[in-house]
């Protein structure tokens, strides 16, 4: 019977993968780990050279980091000529966070859409009478952005102003089934929101949600869009027409300048060939650097008669 060492000697051994003993991990890569990560704030390739041991090749090394890091949750990425780790880009739906921010509306907004809400349908100038100041458009953007309110259509008068009423999402901010639900009179005296001492006449609108249009209202116009109502159309420059006139007209600009210089240089000519050199002295005229000799010539002739 064989020994217990034989049978161990017969049996044959287990081959050593290299897996079993993975390769020792440069320790370039861990010190540039853990400057990255301590770091706040991206950092220069120079800067990361400074702390690694002598003869490291920073580039190199980075790289190298760079490819370990690739396929994981994180990357080692280069940010206006600095690294840093930064979440992988496939998975930046999970650092997403949705939160809702209150806007507190302004005074006027607050008018403008009670306004809107009990005088439905009610244009931008009726607004201005009922409330006595001048309404921004400012204010009707913000009120459009929310959606509380809509266009409905346009009144049919000079102009073809808008005509604004409030929305679904308007009823449902302030849990209304309908508009009648709004409160009338009564309510908003006992509420305190009106003055008890009012003047005569003074009513509270019923406010209907009806969409059909009124007899004074006509449909908008498929050009009439919410993005239109907050912006403007950009005009059309006129920069490229006027360069085309430009450049028509140069050859005629061209030869206007060319027969007014040769109009100029022709009576240039004409004036030279007329009239004297001022270079050269009068002949008639005498110099003034030297005597006049028909002066002397009178003078001696004087003195010839008295002598006689």
């Amino acid at each position: 019977m064989a020994s217990l060492a034989e049978v161990r000697r017969d049996e044959p051994e287990e081959e050593v993968s290299p897996m079993d003993h993975p390769v020792a991990r440069p320790e370039e890569l861990r010190l540039l780990e853990a400057l990255l990560f301590a770091s706040a704030e991206p950092i220069d390739q120079a800067t990361l050279a400074k702390r690694m041991p002598d003869g490291v090749d920073i580039k190199q090394a980075l790289a190298q980091l760079q490819a370990e890091y690739a396929p994981r949750g994180v990357n080692l990425v280069k940010v206006a000529n600095k690294w840093t780790f930064r979440t992988a880009g496939d998975l930046s739906w999970l650092m997403t966070r949705e939160s809702t921010e209150t806007r507190k509306l302004s005074r006027a907004a607050i008018e403008v859409l009670a306004i809107v809400a009990y005088h439905q349908p009610v244009t931008r100038a009726e607004i201005e009478e009922i409330r006595g100041v001048v309404t921004s458009k400012g204010t009707i953007d913000v009120l459009l952005e929310t959606g509380w309110i809509r266009p409905r259509g346009r009144r049919k008068t000079p102009g073809r102003p808008l005509t604004f009423g409030t929305t679904d999402g308007f009823l449902s901010q302030f849990s209304l089934e309908a508009l009648g639900d709004l409160p009338g009179l009564e309510e908003l005296k006992g509420t305190g929101l009106l003055d008890s001492r009012l003047p005569t006449g003074f009513s509270v609108p019923s406010p209907s949600d009806d969409a059909t249009l009124r007899e004074d209202e006509e449909p908008l116009e498929p050009g009439d869009t919410l993005e239109l109502l907050l912006a403007p159309a950009v005009e059309p420059e006129a920069e490229e027409p006027k360069a085309e006139t430009e450049t028509e007209t140069e050859p005629e600009a061209a030869a206007e300048v060319e027969a007014t210089a040769e109009a100029e240089a022709e009576v240039v000519g004409e004036v030279e060939a007329g009239e004297p050199d001022a270079a050269e002295p009068d002949a008639d005229e005498p110099d003034a650097d030297e005597p006049d000799e028909r002066a002397d010539d009178a003078g001696d002739h004087d003195g010839a008669e008295k002598g006689e």
